[in-house]
């Protein structure tokens, strides 16, 4: 009898263990899942792209044709931006479009100054730190508040570009609506890649209005080059056309908004009509950084994107990467990409809410945290350091989760303007729910979930009223010695996104790739934790090396979406991402 009892117990207790790990290996595959912003769709054969006069590079055909077509109705890079968008509104919903946010960088060749413009999602004015919070202080399930009305930020894009297009736009504003009415009215055919998302995702995911237009009755996706229509976009695009930023603001859709997001699964959101009508779009100072010769440019908070990348390459400064992809090289990058992280992950949040340290870039500190780089073993995880007049104490260790569904833009018009946009909804498709033929964010899941860390330290991206969530968004325009603009650069990607625009880079700068290579190249990097890289066969045979430096090397799809040009004497150069459906166009 006892033997009895005690083979039962053995037997419940390696029961236990064994449910254990399995719970173990499910929690490691949600965050893996929830690390990824978009399933990779496979790897098209992709050829650089020369052109004389201007050129587009987009995420999908039909925008970048938008945009050509703009320009060569002798409109400028700020239309085409416009055009383009709207475009990809309609033919890329999974990853931006009216409902979602954007950083821009704007370079005008005439006055020959540098511009950078906000069009982050805003938290609306009645929440609290507890917004994704229960009632017994712990947090909401990751999909559950994506698909909640609490993620749902005030959406930025539209003011944004309206702004821009205030200063800069040379077109009237209802002309670069056109092509993407024209498309919205006659239908687009759903391409290989919208399609297996939607297969993916699953119609459960979306509202009412968002399933009958991507799934038919039985719920099955729309197979791909069926003829998609989207009327209630078409009518969207006229009101904006005719209103400017005040009909997306004001009036009807404003209101259908309202309604959408407070009629969302598991908890309404909390954004008001005064929310909407109160945003604005913000201009700050772009971040600038230098690598060796050049001159590297991009957003500042609340985007995290300008100044992570600057410290990447500014920590790199003295090191030799070689000429060619090595694991030694990749190691370095790795372990630079760690420190910068690392600083990334206490201090930056929006400048408007949370002091930000000045002394990222300042050249003392870079030297001190590049010192701590052993280019012979790799560290776990990088510690913060403390950047100049930066208090560590006052800020706390941050973990947010980061998706990606968000496209870029990269633009050289005839006169040598450019543009570089980087815009979103957050994750694929955003939060699902669909208002008048668009889809609105799930933003506000960029904020830290817990208001204060482990050690009950507030968290800088914690949420606020009123307060943009941090972003990795990272639109990039790199200048020459002499001050020309010389590389627009920008990737979807989540908080992978600096890894992709700091590869795409280096590729350049010292392995001597033209755009195109640069952004076909394995991915790879650290997030400060596990040394990621690309699931790909030309990648293979750097895993064990790294393992051999102390890296912990994890295999996976990393699916980047760059869009890369080159200005160089000889006219302009274009590469766009193999892993997704963009083109390059010009003339």
């Amino acid at each position: 009898m006892k033997r009895l009892v005690m083979t039962c117990v053995v037997g419940f207790l390696a029961l236990l263990a064994v449910f254990a790990f399995w719970d173990r290996i499910f929690q490691r595959a949600d965050m893996q899942s929830r690390a990824v912003p978009e399933i990779g769709t496979g790897f098209r054969d992709v050829s650089e792209v020369r052109t004389k006069e201007f050129m587009v590079v987009t995420a999908n055909r039909h925008a970048s044709g938008a945009a050509r077509l703009i320009i060569e109705q002798g409109g400028n890079a700020v239309d085409g931006v416009i055009a383009a968008q709207l475009m990809l509104t309609l033919v890329e919903p999974q990853s931006s479009g009216l409902g979602g946010g954007a950083f821009l960088l704007y370079w005008d060749q005439l006055s020959q100054k540098l511009q950078s413009f906000d069009g982050r999602e805003v938290a609306p004015s009645a929440v609290s730190e507890t917004l994704f919070l229960r009632g017994d202080g712990s947090a909401l399930g990751f999909g559950e508040a994506v698909r909640s009305g609490r993620s749902i930020g005030v959406p930025g894009v539209t003011a944004m570009l309206w702004k821009l297009h205030k200063q800069h736009g040379k077109l009237p504003w209802a002309d670069l609506f056109a092509p993407a009415l024209a498309l919205a009215q006659q239908g687009f055919e759903v391409s290989p890649r919208l399609h297996t998302m939607l297969k993916r995702k699953g119609a459960a995911f979306f509202n009412q209005n968002a399933k009958s237009l991507f799934y038919d009755e039985s719920e099955a996706a729309r197979p791909v080059g069926f003829l998609l229509k989207n009327e209630a976009l078409a009518a969207t695009f006229q009101t904006i056309a005719q209103l400017g930023a005040q009909g997306f603001y004001e009036g009807s859709l404003a209101q259908a908004i309202i309604e959408t997001a407070q009629k969302a699964p598991s908890v309404p959101s909390l954004m008001s009509l005064e929310d909407l009508q109160s945003y604005k779009a913000v201009e700050r100072a772009p971040v600038c950084g230098a690598y060796h010769k050049w001159k590297v440019c991009g957003m500042g908070p609340p985007s995290s994107g300008g100044l992570t990348v600057a410290m990447i390459l500014g920590l790199l400064e003295g090191k030799d990467l070689g000429k060619a992809p090595t694991p030694h090289a990749l190691h370095l990058i790795g372990e630079a990409e760690k420190l910068a992280y690392a600083d990334r992950n206490r201090y930056m949040a929006d400048p408007d809410f949370i002091p930000q340290p000045k002394g990222f870039l300042d050249p003392g500190y870079l030297a001190k945290r590049s010192a701590l780089i052993d280019s012979k073993r790799a560290v776990k995880k990088a510690l913060p350091g403390q950047p100049p007049l930066a208090i560590k104490s006052d800020y706390g260790i941050d973990h947010t989760v980061e998706l990606g569904g968000t496209s870029h833009i990269s633009i050289v018009d005839k006169q040598g303007n450019v543009v570089s946009m980087t815009s979103s909804i957050e994750g694929a498709f955003g939060s699902g729910q669909m208002t008048n033929g668009f889809l609105l964010n799930n933003q506000l899941t960029d904020f830290s979930f817990k208001p204060k860390d482990k050690e009950g330290t507030l968290i800088a991206n914690r949420v606020q009223p009123l307060k943009r969530p941090r972003s990795s968004m990272s639109p990039t325009i790199v200048f020459d010695e002499t001050g020309k603009p010389h590389i627009v650069l920008g990737s979807p990607g989540g908080s992978r996104i600096i890894l992709f625009v700091t590869k795409a880079l280096i590729s350049y700068f010292n392995w001597d790739m033209g755009p195109q290579r640069a952004v076909s190249l394995f991915n790879f990097g650290s997030r400060n934790g596990p040394f990621e890289l690309e699931k790909r066969a030309e990648a293979l045979s750097f895993l064990s090396p790294l393992e051999a430096l102390g890296q912990t090397v994890r295999s996976s799809v990393m699916t980047s979406g760059s869009q890369m040009i080159v200005i160089d004497k000889g006219g302009l150069i274009g590469g766009t991402d193999p892993r997704r459906e963009g083109a390059v166009m010009g003339k």
